[in-house]
């Protein structure tokens, strides 16, 4: 004799509903106030650029008052023969050849590594890894001796050399071409009398695309966020990245008051790179992530 299933009747079903609710309403909750936190500083900039200088302490900071951003973006564009438009185009400079080069370099270093087996290969791996934990702050200062010692030090290449290491990319090229990349299909290449190089390129390059644009946002993001480096390396205010350019106008406004607006104005065009970066790629993004986690 088989016992009959238990049955749940509605009143069983409404805790766990309720339940449910509860934690998406605090899900909610709690994104609503990590997205209000993010936003508020860039609403603030924003804002902020769009005010004249007299109503930038005369009036809510939270609020428009006149509406001045073009006139504000004139003046800083015109100010000095366009000093800040020199320095966008260094960071651009810098960011656009240091990411493009540094994901292809992260790419094929974290596909050799998953996919050839030779002598040391776990331990150049690990070392490579122990980069991601090692801070910019420390490298700084070894960097500049070695750039000082062949006197390459205030020039583009100071900034830019560094700049293509990327240890993560790395990383995360590894982990997505272990798991992405099916070794068959590499012995199917091979076996058709393609070359290896020629295998990269056309099928395990394709096949990490996701990684890919992935390792780019991130080593973009990172270079064109850098401030140290520069700091360090550069003297001469041609070469300054944007990053750097408006930290010497921010160290000059006790002494120059009209450069406050003029550093608001130009963080908000600094963003504007990064913004329009994430909104083109984050689809690749979120598939890049998302597959290389999973798999």
């Amino acid at each position: 004799m088989t016992a009959a299933p238990a049955t749940i009747t509605p009143a069983e079903h409404r805790p766990r509903r309720q339940d449910g609710r509860i934690s998406r309403l605090t899900a909610m909750l709690v994104m609503g106030v990590c997205t209000v936190y993010f936003l508020t500083p860039l609403w603030w900039l924003f804002v902020g650029a769009t005010k004249s200088r007299d109503q930038f302490t005369d009036t809510h900071s939270l609020w428009f008052a006149d509406f001045h951003l073009l006139d504000n973006v004139g003046e800083l564009l015109a100010y000095r023969d366009g000093v800040f438009l020199r320095w966008t185009l260094n960071s651009v400079a810098y960011t656009a050849g240091a990411a493009l080069l540094g994901t292809v370099l992260a790419a094929m270093c974290g596909y050799a590594l998953a996919k050839y087996r030779f002598p040391g290969r776990e331990l150049i791996f690990n070392v490579v890894l122990s980069g991601v934990l090692v801070p910019a702050t420390a490298l700084a200062l070894p960097l500049f001796l070695i750039f000082s010692k062949v006197e390459a030090t205030n020039t583009f290449w100071a900034v830019f050399l560094p700049s293509l290491v990327n240890p993560f990319g790395v990383y995360l090229a590894r982990v997505y071409a272990s798991a992405g990349v099916p070794d068959g299909l590499l012995e199917a290449a091979r076996i058709d009398g393609s070359g290896e190089i020629r295998t990269f390129l056309t099928i395990s390059a394709r096949l990490m695309s996701p990684a890919l644009v992935t390792i780019f946002l991130f080593h973009f993001v990172a270079v064109w966020n850098n401030f140290l480096l520069p700091l360090v390396m550069l003297s001469d205010e041609r070469l300054f990245p944007v990053t750097l350019g408006l930290y010497s106008w921010n160290t000059q406004i006790a002494q120059v008051p009209e450069l406050r607006g003029m550093v608001i104005v130009g963080s908000l065009i600094s963003i504007a790179p990064l913004a329009v970066a994430f909104l083109l790629l984050q689809r690749f993004w979120r598939t890049g992530i998302s597959t290389g986690a999973v798999k």
